[in-house]
């Protein structure tokens, strides 16, 4: 095999580093067999290297190939979602290593790499995964440097340093391109899993569902207000609105359910000053939005629903920011229609009958609505009732029966659901309302971070003349989680974030720890706010600010415009380089003499050694037989001797070329050696 295919050690090692940098993000969502898969690999190639193994042969690489193929099947259970997807990608990648020959086999393998380098934006658009993602770039664009290095047969860290100045040089571009160039959506999806501990609220809700949604500790959404925070107990963050209860779950009314007068949401008066925030929502792979009650959003992407939601047509695949105005004391609906009332008010038959007549009871002792809903939250606040993330399981029948009068022990979605229930069963029209409630306030940037853990269900009834009202029935029962947040409730039972030992929230009692925590979320804010968060709207609104109305030919000339503001520049720059900077001065003014001498008529042949040059251009230009001489015997010895060189001599050489200035030799023009052969 040629020096020129071979794939040198030095670009070997850069890739087996690549190939593990590469992976490591995926490492908690990857199979164990697949990172053996890579160690296998790469230990294969290193003896292949060192010639104590061979490459694989077809019926072997087959036979991994399928094994592979059968393991993401089994590990998965389908190849239709993102996680088998990558997998698949990644052990493709690892196994192309094992055939690794060539140098063109290299380049298949390193361009594939970037793309595996994207693969990780497809879960996280995190700061820190980005930060790790161009140290991946890096050691990619490293690894085609050394391959470009044949003979390199020791490991060495200028490659890296050439790969670092090309980034460098890309930057300019890249902040222009980011800047400028259109914001184009996804080309294609791939269905991801999604379970209701990782992506947030589902359009449906069980006894238990929230409970365990809150033993996360990740980030559902930032906030950020104009002007004052309001107070934690006055957070509530809804979300989700179920109308529906089916087989002992609630969900959601489906849009086609709904007949055409119900489909938009009825007139509010507005009055009084406006909330005013923003929300930045980490990617949920579900379509609805959080805010405070009275919501509206300027935001394109953003409609509001018939219950008083904010909703997005499409579904979150990455972070998400819109602005928010909310009135949180405006009345909802003050007239109820009939539809709607059927609606909040309908129960399915025969289920929970102690609870029935126990709503029935209540109702009739009270006066009127108001009365009788204070009187349930009275039971739970009077009598013993327990609130816990570890509430048991409901039968399957009767569940709110159990719970109300038997276990006596439940989470939010427990305390709204028989609330729900028992102002249903007494003609009282409810729902269950879910999001979130409170949030943690960030005191660096003064943003309010909603966490998981802090996912919360409560109710609205509907008063008349009051429209529907909020009323949270774990107030009732612990009103430290609503003042408070969950971390203060759960204290004395000792279940907050049990599942999570390593997350820092459970460190907030460490000030240094928790200081670096609020800090780098201050930071992730703002990487959100700039970066991620800067949408198409964005960026056209950036551009009339900056350039006023906006045509096709006038984005054309700016986007032309500002590739040429910054590649201008660089190319000059590397041109100029080059040509100062390209040879050292003895070879540079050397070169500047062979260059004299073509002029005058006598040409340098590529592979001519210096002393024969000289004398052939002693011969065709006697005249300047003593300056060549000259010339050709110091850079000899400034070239090959053996002691280092002088500065006076190459001071001394450097003036002797350039006053070395010949004339053309008259008569016909001499022919370089071997022009006689070529022409034959």
């Amino acid at each position: 095999m040629k020096l020129q295919e071979q794939i040198p050690r030095n670009a070997l090692v850069w890739i087996v580093l690549s190939l593990f940098a590469l992976v490591a993000p995926h490492v908690a969502r990857l199979p164990v067999w697949v990172l053996v898969v890579y160690l296998v690999a790469v230990v294969w190639r290193i003896l292949v290297h060192t010639g104590r193994w061979s490459f694989p042969g077809r019926w072997v690489k087959l036979a991994i190939a399928l094994s592979c193929f059968l393991g993401i099947y089994l590990s998965y259970g389908s190849f239709v979602a993102l996680e088998p997807t990558v997998a698949l990608l990644l052990t493709a990648f690892a196994l192309k290593l094992v055939e690794l020959i060539r140098r063109k086999d290299a380049y298949v393998l390193l361009f594939l790499g970037y793309f595996v380098c994207i693969t990780e934006f497809l879960f996280s658009q995190d700061l820190l995964i980005t930060l790790y993602s161009l140290v991946c770039v890096l050691l990619v664009t490293t690894a085609l440097v050394a391959l470009h290095q044949p003979g390199e047969q020791r490991f060495n860290w200028r490659s890296m340093r050439v790969s670092g100045v090309m980034l460098l040089q890309a930057m300019p571009l890249m902040v222009v391109l980011f800047f400028i160039f259109p914001r184009i959506g996804p080309l294609w999806t791939v269905p991801i899993k999604s379970n209701v501990g990782t992506t947030g609220m589902s359009d449906y809700m069980r006894p238990g569902d929230i409970a365990s949604l809150s033993q996360s500790a990740e980030v559902a959404f930032r906030v950020k207000f104009e002007g004052a925070i309001p107070p934690k107990s006055e957070l509530y963050w809804r979300g989700l609105v179920f109308s529906r209860l089916d087989d002992d779950t609630w969900r959601t009314l489906d849009y086609f359910d709904m007949p055409p007068g119900e489909l938009r949401p009825a007139q509010v008066d507005k009055s009084g000053d406006a909330l005013r925030y923003s929300v930045i929502i980490e990617p949920s792979r579900q379509n609805w939005l959080y805010a405070l009650r009275y919501a509206e959003s300027s935001h394109s992407g953003v409609i509001e629903t018939a219950d008083y939601r904010l909703y997005s047509p499409v579904a979150l695949e990455s972070e998400f920011m819109y602005p928010v105005r909310s009135w949180p004391a405006t009345l909802l609906e003050t007239e109820l229609g009939d539809w709607r009332r059927n609606i909040e008010t309908r129960l399915p038959g025969g289920s929970n009958p102690r609870t029935r007549e126990l709503a029935s009871a209540m109702r009739a002792q009270a006066a009127d609505d108001s009365a009788f809903a204070q009187a349930v939250l009275n039971k739970f606040s009077t009598e013993e009732y327990v609130y816990t993330l570890k509430p048991g399981t409901l039968p399957a029948e009767n569940g709110m029966d159990h719970f109300l009068f038997e276990s006596r022990r439940g989470f939010c979605e427990h305390y709204a659901y028989a609330f729900t229930f028992m102002m249903r069963a007494a003609g009282v029209p409810a729902r269950v309302v879910a999001g979130y409630q409170g949030g943690e306030i960030n005191p660096v940037n003064r943003t309010v971070i909603v966490h998981q853990f802090d996912a919360h269900a409560w109710t609205e009834i509907w008063l008349a003349g009051e429209g529907w009202k909020r009323i949270d029935p774990t107030a009732a029962v612990s009103p430290l989680r609503i003042e408070l947040g969950l971390e203060d409730a759960m204290q004395t039972e000792g279940s907050f974030l049990e599942s999570s030992p390593l997350s820092p929230l459970r460190y907030r009692g460490v000030p240094l720890v928790n200081l670096m925590r609020l800090r780098y979320d201050a930071l992730t804010y703002r990487w959100q706010s700039w970066v991620t968060g800067f949408d198409n709207e964005r960026q056209l609104s950036l551009l009339q600010d900056l350039f006023g109305e906006i045509s096709t030919r006038m984005f054309i000339t700016v986007l032309l415009g500002s590739w040429a503001l910054v590649l201008v520049p660089v190319a000059f720059t590397l041109l100029w380089r080059r040509r100062a900077h390209g040879l050292d001065p003895l070879q540079a003014h050397y070169r500047l003499f062979c260059e004299r001498l073509s002029a005058a008529g006598v040409e340098r042949a590529p592979s001519e050694p210096p002393g024969e040059f000289a004398r052939r251009a002693m011969r065709e230009l006697p005249a300047y037989a003593g300056p060549t001489q000259h010339i050709t015997q110091a850079y000899e010895r400034l070239a090959y001797g053996s002691a280092e060189v002088r500065d006076e001599e190459l001071k001394a050489f450097v003036k002797s070329v350039r006053a070395f200035r010949p004339a053309r030799a008259a008569g016909p023009l001499p022919r370089r050696p071997g022009s006689d052969r070529l022409a034959h």
